[in-house]
């Protein structure tokens, strides 16, 4: 049996321990309560502090979007104004050209009277001397009559006299005949020429002209535009690097500009692109490889274009080389005009006038073809593209026949050989005729122009008018300075001066006119 005080004692126990458990829990409770404080004051210390400095950082953004915006707005009406200033320049400049091609209309139709009345001048003076010789006529008829009546003569000298009369008749008409038979023979000749040159023209009568300095190539969207120019521009120096070619990017919608004179690099740059937009790959690494293939493309294209020309003239066991060479002539213009289609044309007409003449209708075709092969190297070798044609056939196994007519075909030399003329002819038909080239009415203007002054510049010269388009200029010189004999020397003077001085296509017919009037008054 327990005693009271044990009981007491455990009762005791029990209250203390009791109570310390109470107090242990309540500081326990009292402690995690301040602790769960202190956490949630520092919870709510980091959000102040992250709402603070993002609307810091929502300011700086908001000042940063302003500044961006106020610089690109300040660009773009740099560039608006700019771009007004370059179009007011434009507008002047039009204008400017607008005055001066009136001032050239005027003075065109100014020459044109002139000409007019001119002309009305020679119709007058021709009608002047067929008055003087119907009265030379009847003087002479009534010299005849007045020597019928003469009865003091003898018999021997009036036949004397006679013959005499007889000899001057004779002399007048066989030179008359002569010059009958000359004129004949000419309109006969130059009848017969017409006729071929016509018919080799219309048999052959395509328009062929190209833009020389630049290409358009298309994009797929707008966007492609900044993947060209690449971060920093590096992909477009890559590209212009690689390929030679100034490439231009500017407002024109989903289209870029390749510009340079090399058609062939320009050309491969156009490929080069093209496959880049649509690989999708576009970084300076993937350029230089896309480049590469699109020089191999180009040679191969160039092969094609060759064989082409080759198999369409008919033309056989010609080297692979100048195969090649005249690949690279579709290329190259001149004035506007393919030259590997102008050389296919002269080969065409080279051989109608052939077959007309009764000549050897493949070798003249095989040097029409030929003739300008010369210009697929003449920008990397000294002398003239004859010249340098003359050499490559040469090199390459072509007759003697060839290479002279080649060698000739611009008049750099004498031609030995039928061959040779019809060359020279069949490059002028080519060149000159109406649709072939192409040229602006200013350039046009400005080239009549300096060919007239060129024949007023020389002494004795009174006036000179270019005539059909530029293809002849008359030089009407002053009968008391110039002689009959110095005449030719002036033509030739003059000719010399325009080759050295212009350039134009085709030739220039150099006539010098002198005439001598004498006018007397009855009163």
């Amino acid at each position: 049996m327990f005693s009271l005080e044990s009981i007491i004692q455990a009762l005791i126990f029990f209250i203390v321990a009791g109570s310390l458990i109470f107090i242990g829990y309540y500081y326990r409770k009292i402690f995690a309560e301040k602790k769960l404080q202190n956490a949630e004051a520092k919870v709510k210390d980091i959000i102040d502090a992250a709402k603070r400095d993002a609307e810091t950082r929502r300011k700086e953004v908001e000042l940063e979007a302003k500044d961006t915006l106020y610089r690109i707005r300040q660009d773009f009406e740099k560039e608006t104004k700019d771009r007004r200033e370059e179009l007011a320049g434009i507008d002047k400049r039009l204008m400017q050209k607008e005055e001066n091609l009136e001032r050239r209309v005027d003075l065109l139709e100014r020459k044109e009277k002139e000409l007019i009345k001119r002309e009305e001048l020679v119709v007058a003076q021709e009608a002047s001397i067929k008055n003087k010789d119907l009265q030379l006529q009847q003087l002479i008829n009534e010299e005849k009559q007045r020597l019928q009546s003469i009865s003091s003569l003898t018999r021997d000298e009036a036949r004397s006299l006679l013959l005499s009369r007889m000899q001057d008749e004779v002399r007048d008409e066989r030179a008359k005949m002569y010059k009958a038979m000359d004129d004949e023979l000419r309109e006969q000749a130059d009848k017969k020429a017409r006729e071929i040159i016509t018919l080799a023209i219309q048999r052959c009568a395509t328009e062929h002209t190209v833009e020389s300095t630049v290409s358009v190539v298309s994009l797929p969207n707008d966007e492609m535009k900044g993947r060209i120019i690449g971060r920093e521009g590096r992909n477009i120096r890559a590209l212009e690097m690689a390929t030679g070619i100034d490439i231009i990017i500017d407002d024109t919608p989903e289209a870029i500009t390749l510009a340079g004179f090399d058609v062939v690099r320009r050309e491969v740059a156009r490929l080069a692109i093209e496959k880049l937009i649509s690989d999708g790959r576009i970084h300076p690494g993937r350029i230089e490889e896309i480049v590469e293939k699109a020089k191999k493309e180009m040679e191969q294209k160039i092969q094609e274009e060759g064989e082409r020309a080759v198999f369409d003239m008919g033309i056989h066991r010609l080297h692979p080389e100048l195969i090649k060479l005249l690949g690279k002539l579709r290329y190259r213009t001149s004035y506007g005009q393919n030259t590997l289609q102008h050389s296919k044309e002269v080969s065409y007409i080279m051989g109608v006038m052939a077959s007309e003449l009764g000549l050897d209708f493949k070798l003249a075709r095989r040097v029409g073809l030929l003739h300008d092969i010369g210009k697929s190297v003449d920008q990397d070798v000294e002398g003239t593209h004859a010249k340098i044609g003359a050499e490559l056939a040469k090199k390459f196994g072509e007759s003697e026949e060839v290479i002279k007519a080649i060698e000739a075909h611009h008049e750099e030399v004498e031609t030995s050989s039928l061959y040779g003329v019809l060359a020279i002819a069949a490059d002028g038909i080519s060149a000159a005729r109406p649709g072939a080239r192409r040229e602006t009415l200013e350039s046009y203007v400005k080239r009549l122009d300096k060919l007239e002054s060129i024949a007023k510049d020389f002494k004795g010269v009174d006036k000179a008018f270019a005539i059909q388009a530029g293809r002849e200029v008359r030089v009407i010189v002053i009968p008391d300075k110039v002689s009959d004999a110095e005449t030719a020397v002036l033509a030739s003077d003059i000719r010399k001066k325009i080759e050295e001085g212009m350039e134009y296509p085709g030739q220039i017919k150099v006539t010098v006119i002198r005439e001598t009037r004498v006018i007397e008054y009855a009163k």
